[in-house]
């Protein structure tokens, strides 16, 4: 028998390959990613085949992170084609960008056309110029009509989000008319969808349905006696914005207007998800001063993306340096300072770290604004004051037990209760000034808050030594 990419696939090799892919905790086996790479390097595409194609996309797509590029480029020339389109649309974004420099234009225009509209928009999108012509050219006008308005949209918007294909109904139809619809026009309705929207003669929605809602009632009923009020969203909405009004209200789905208030398509939960899930991994990232880095990032561009701040770092700590360096009289008098000063830059460190992840996380959620600035930095100055006393103490009492000296442990004790307050007023005002700035809190406010705790806690903890104990 010919290895060809449409041999049968054994019953048993099923069986055996949906044992051996995934652990228990659904996490690929080392031995199922050995076994993929040794089909790899030998070119066999019959036994590539048969250990993926009863993978579910997304575990396709975790595969392809274990492997490296050149076992990439062979296996994704053996996944069919609706296995190919929903891997695509589950790849880190690196990691997509190479594999689709290996699939044939012809291949990937009948792959896109197994997708939803702002599935193959998004894959489309990573492709170059030249690749991109000849594959749009190689696909039905309607498909590629459809991906080209979605590209037409900004980046980060709910036009590049959305999918065109909606499931809407006039506001005079009744509940058989919409299921005798449905039942009829199947293949070219969305192939997952959870609300009818119902629609105006300028098709504007003014209303909706769920599908479940349908389904219970009556087929005479009309349906503007059943329809619910619908959250629209504007096609030019920021997609953080969307991700917001879905998790405020609980949305499955949500339809998308354009500028005049037609129905120009929807929005569904999985996108939400994902969305979420990207905004919280780079306010994550940005609290480190790093960039979002997939396993198939480069060196060299993981370099790009984590020295500017370090750079900028430096010039805070020298500045700290310098602080210190205005004491060195102190330090030349009392050694045991320079034993005891990093404890009270790192402890104010981590307490301005502790405010500030607190303070960006509420930024992004909307739980932090104007309305309740106030109040919140009040009571982060009521922790710091209550947390300095009670690390003041213990660190006041370890002073006296190491050194024998009680003002010794009141300096300390003091500077460490300034330090907490600097840090929990930093940690809270710089990402509040930055996002007034209309600058991302995320990015900057770790290494100012850095800067702030390191001098407030030098200068503190040396200035009063030189009062008290000189």
């Amino acid at each position: 028998m010919s290895k060809t990419a449409d041999a049968p696939l054994p019953v048993a090799s099923q069986i055996e390959n949906e044992h051996l892919a995934l652990d228990e905790d659904y996490v690929l086996t080392a031995a199922f990613v050995e076994k993929v790479v040794d089909a790899s390097d030998a070119g066999d595409g019959l036994k590539l085949r048969s250990l993926l194609e009863d993978l579910h996309p997304a575990d396709v797509a975790d595969l392809m992170g274990f492997l490296t590029a050149e076992h990439r480029a062979v296996v994704v020339l053996w996944l069919p084609a609706d296995l190919l389109a929903d891997t695509l649309s589950e790849l880190d974004d690196g990691i997509r960008e190479e594999v689709l420099e290996r699939v044939p234009h012809l291949t990937l225009a009948e792959a896109l056309q197994e997708l939803d509209s702002d599935d193959a928009a998004a894959v489309v999108e990573d492709l170059e110029d030249d690749q991109r012509e000849r594959v749009l050219a190689a696909m039905p006008e309607i498909d590629r009509a459809a991906i080209e308005s979605s590209l037409g949209y900004a980046e980060d918007s709910a036009g590049r989000l959305m999918q065109r294909e909606v499931m809407a109904a006039p506001s005079f139809w009744n509940v058989g008319d919409t299921i005798d619809h449905i039942r009829k026009q199947g293949e070219d309705l969305p192939e997952l969808f959870f609300d009818i929207y119902i629609v105006d003669p300028l098709n504007k929605p003014v209303g909706g349905l769920p599908v479940s809602g349908l389904l219970r009632a009556p087929r005479t009923v009309a349906l503007v006696d059943l329809m619910e009020p619908i959250n629209a969203i504007a096609v030019d909405q920021d997609q953080e914005e969307v991700a917001y009004i879905f998790e405020k209200y609980h949305l499955i789905s949500a339809p998308v207007i354009d500028t005049d208030g037609r129905l120009v398509g929807q929005i569904t939960v999985d996108d939400i998800v994902n969305i979420i899930q990207e905004e919280n991994r780079e306010d994550i990232l940005r609290l480190a001063g790093v960039s979002d880095e997939s396993r198939g990032a480069g060196v060299f561009g993981v370099v790009r993306s984590r020295i500017p701040w370090l750079v900028v770092n430096l010039g805070t700590a020298l500045f700290a340096s310098s602080v210190i360096g205005q004491f060195a009289t102190e330090l030349e008098a009392l050694v045991y300072l320079a034993i005891l000063m990093p404890v009270v830059a790192s402890i104010g460190g981590n307490s301005g770290t502790q405010a500030l992840t607190v303070a960006v996380r509420a930024l992004a959620s909307r739980e932090l604004n104007s309305a309740n600035a106030t109040r919140i930095l009040a009571r982060e100055v009521l922790v710091g004051l209550f947390n300095g006393a009670v690390i003041a103490v213990l660190l006041a009492g370890v002073a006296w037990l190491w050194f024998r000296i009680p003002l010794l442990s009141l300096t300390i004790g003091l500077a460490v209760m300034i330090n907490l307050l600097a840090a929990s007023l930093a940690g809270t005002l710089i990402p509040l000034a930055l996002d007034r700035l209309d600058r991302d809190p995320a990015v900057a406010s770790p290494v100012f808050v850095t800067w702030i705790t390191d001098t407030v806690g030098f200068f503190s903890f040396l200035g009063l030594a030189g009062i008290i104990l000189l």
